[in-house]
């Protein structure tokens, strides 16, 4: 024999609602304190240590040869003769090319002798001039006894002008010629070009045979590079260069050895920036020692300019510093407030930071190396512990109508 119950339809209408309400209750109180609790897993410890933290800005650069010449030709002509090849170590003053000569030799030549040809020129006008003088001085001496016409004597003195004009005219005209003897011999000594400076030949763009115009611009036989000391020639950003300075330490890496540093120091921040792709780049030079001559022109860098350094320094994450206390910066710096694991639990801490970069920064109190600072997953925060409490708390099944 089976019972059946029969509520009333408001009483039964009153449960449902009550029950409802009960389970949406439950519900919330379990997800707040799922959202306020800190679980096991949403922090994780990390040790603090020591080491050494520097402040840096970066940018590319590449590696040139502080002192350097091209070499270039003053006269056109075809290159006869190259006595040096890429590599090559020369002095100051040796020869290192020379250009085909026969041209301004013949230029030479004829100077020369027009300067003979004129001062024979010379020599016989002097004696013209010579004799106009003496017929001059005679017809003188013969006026004053009447002995010869006032016309004749007219005529000896213009003869003697005329004489002493052309001797001027063929001196000047042999200075002339001197003087372009003296151009022609200085473009002759051209064709033998030598070394400014001491150092190594590292490009040559001219080869033997070729022919050079050096009448609009001088062209380049080669270039002669003292590698003992390179240049980095870094871009720097509009943003970070005024907080660039001379003599500010700076570290490069190249492409091809990124674990080897080469110090250095800023010797001289570019005024005119150069514009790439409507970005503005300074040129920023950096002399530095080329030890072994294993720095080569046109290598890459990557330069870091280092604005602050501390040498063995507490160092923590800087993801840690997530909740300042301005209140309580002094003299060490800003102060943070983090959770150290300590022998008796959990432990809010006070320290001062002072250097500070991307990812790590400088404790100067409050922390030594050794402890334990708990900081978030940055996977899972507390509202989305919040959100998988939600998600994951009893729903309430109404079940079958009473």
């Amino acid at each position: 024999m089976k019972w059946h119950v029969s509520l009333p339809k408001t009483r039964r209408n009153k449960l449902i609602a009550f029950l409802v309400v009960a389970s949406l209750v439950a519900g919330g109180c379990f997800w707040y304190a799922a959202a306020q609790k800190p679980q096991g897993d949403s922090f994780r410890p990390i040790t603090v240590t020591r080491g050494t933290i520097e402040e840096v800005v970066t940018a590319q650069g590449k590696l040139e040869a502080k002192q350097y010449v091209d070499v270039g030709t003053q006269v056109s002509g075809q290159v006869k003769k190259i006595h040096v090849d890429i590599g090559d170590t020369v002095t100051k003053g040796e020869l290192l090319a020379e250009i085909d000569p026969r041209v301004y030799q013949a230029q030479v030549e004829a100077n020369e002798a027009r300067i003979n040809s004129l001062k024979a020129q010379l020599n016989q006008q002097k004696a013209e001039l010579t004799l106009a003088e003496q017929n001059l001085k005679r017809n003188q001496n013969l006026i004053a006894i009447n002995a010869v016409s006032q016309q004749a004597l007219q005529e000896s003195e213009s003869q003697a002008a005329v004489a002493k004009a052309q001797v001027e005219s063929i001196a000047a005209q042999i200075q002339e010629t001197e003087s372009n003897l003296r151009g022609n011999r200085t473009n002759l000594g051209f064709t033998k070009i030598y070394a400014p400076m001491a150092g190594t030949v590292t490009t040559m763009p001219a080869r033997e045979g070729q022919t050079l115009n050096a009448n609009q611009t001088t062209p380049t036989v080669l270039q002669v590079a003292n590698l003992d000391i390179m240049t980095v020639r870094a871009n720097v950003a509009e943003a970070d260069v005024s907080r660039l300075k001379e003599g500010m330490a700076v570290y490069f890496t190249t492409l091809g050895n990124t674990e080897r540093r080469w110090q250095g120091k800023v010797r001289q921040i570019l005024p005119s920036p150069q514009i790439v792709n409507d970005v503005v780049l300074y040129d920023v030079l950096i002399d530095v020692k080329n030890e072994g001559r294993q720095l080569m022109t046109g290598m890459t860098t990557q330069v870091f300019f280092i604005f602050g350094k501390a040498e063995n320094a507490t160092i923590i994450p800087a993801e840690a510093l997530t909740r300042p206390v301005p209140k309580e910066d002094s003299e060490l710096g800003k102060a943070y407030r983090v959770a150290v694991m300590t022998e008796t639990g959990r432990e809010q801490r006070v320290i001062h930071v002072g250097l500070q970069t991307r990812t790590q920064a400088e404790v100067k109190g409050g922390l030594k190396a050794g402890d334990r600072i708990l900081v978030n997953r940055p996977a899972e925060s507390g509202a989305a512990q919040a959100n998988t409490a939600r998600t994951n708390a009893p729903r309430f099944n109404r079940g079958p109508q009473l």
